[in-house]
């Protein structure tokens, strides 16, 4: 009897641990079920979040290109809204009809690449003694940098300088005040003093290299990932500077693209009639073309950017993120 009663117990208590087991296994199965909802709730919020910012920042870029392409009075009308309507290329073919373009092109090209040039080598000048361990007065010209960044003398004592000096309507005007970018010197500064070992400068000084060939010979070499990087910022400013040239430049012949594209876009001049008279068909169809030259005018000048920007694209996360997080 007792052995029947102990066997029953057991089966019941056996039971009653399976049954809880049951529960709490279907309970750990629904936490995860919720837990799943929330988790995939999550990720199509986040995706929907992200193509709504993916039109809203890409659709204005796609604009330009369709609107570029399509015939103007669909463009002036408003029709051109996700596709090009009558493809044709008559702005294009106005843009490059236009004299002026090609002389910006030719010195906006010579401005980036000289200027560009200029910017790297006082930027490394400044960037490679102040990241020396051994160089005493690197604190006071670093405070001394450091304050240009926060405070500058204004427009009229800038214009003042550039006129002493002699530069206005110069190609140096477009260059020389604006050398040296303090933020991108801090960029290079940390990476040349924490990206390259100090054990390479005590090996090239035993090997008997003196400062400037250890610079030339093995920092630089080392450091292109940040100097592609640096230069494309510089290229860009230099590409899209237009402000300067409205300051210090009023000689036709020396200003660059952007100021040109400027006119083009506020005052439409590449639109003027210089002489004669229109019948009301060509005005009508002026008209039309100013519309879709707004947009082909930034294409062409946006191209060249584009063209380059893949090549030093690989460059980016590791000279610019390496500087910036250990310096």
């Amino acid at each position: 009897m007792s052995g029947k009663i102990g066997k029953s117990g057991m089966d019941s208590v056996n039971g009653k641990n399976r049954t809880g087991g049951g529960l709490t296994h279907l309970q750990k199965g629904k936490g995860h079920k919720n837990w799943f909802s929330v988790d995939k709730t999550f990720d199509v919020v986040n995706l929907v979040l992200m193509v709504v910012m993916l039109l809203v920042f890409a659709w204005p870029l796609w604009f330009v290109v369709i609107a570029s392409l399509s015939e103007p009075g669909a463009v002036y009308r408003g029709e051109v809204i996700l596709f090009p309507k009558g493809i044709t290329l008559e702005s294009y073919k106005a843009i490059l009809e236009y004299k002026q373009i090609w002389i910006g092109y030719r010195n906006t090209i010579l401005y980036t690449v000289a200027g560009t040039l200029i910017n790297l080598f006082f930027t490394i000048c400044l960037a490679y003694p102040l990241s020396r361990r051994k160089f005493m007065p690197k604190k006071i010209i670093m405070t001394i940098a450091l304050i240009t960044m926060y405070f500058g003398g204004g427009l009229i004592p800038s214009y003042m300088v550039v006129r002493g000096l002699h530069m206005t309507n110069t190609i140096w005007a477009m260059m020389i005040p604006n050398a040296l970018s303090v933020y991108n010197m801090l960029i290079v500064r940390a990476y040349f003093l924490h990206s390259i070992p100090v054990s390479l400068e005590e090996a090239s000084t035993l090997d008997g290299a003196n400062p400037m060939q250890y610079l030339l010979r093995v920092v630089l070499p080392l450091s292109k990932p940040v100097i592609a990087v640096i230069a494309l910022y510089y290229m860009v400013g230099h590409w899209n500077d237009y402000y300067s040239a409205l300051i210090y430049i009023t000689d036709q012949g020396l200003r660059p693209l952007q100021s040109f594209m400027r006119d083009l876009l506020v005052n439409n001049s590449i639109t003027r009639v210089t002489g004669g008279s229109l019948s009301p068909e060509e005005m009508q169809a002026k008209l039309y073309l100013a519309q879709t030259l707004k947009y082909s005018s930034i294409i062409v000048a946006t191209v060249p950017m584009l063209v380059v920007y893949p090549f030093v694209q690989k460059y980016f996360v590791k000279g610019v993120m390496v500087g910036s997080i250990k310096g």
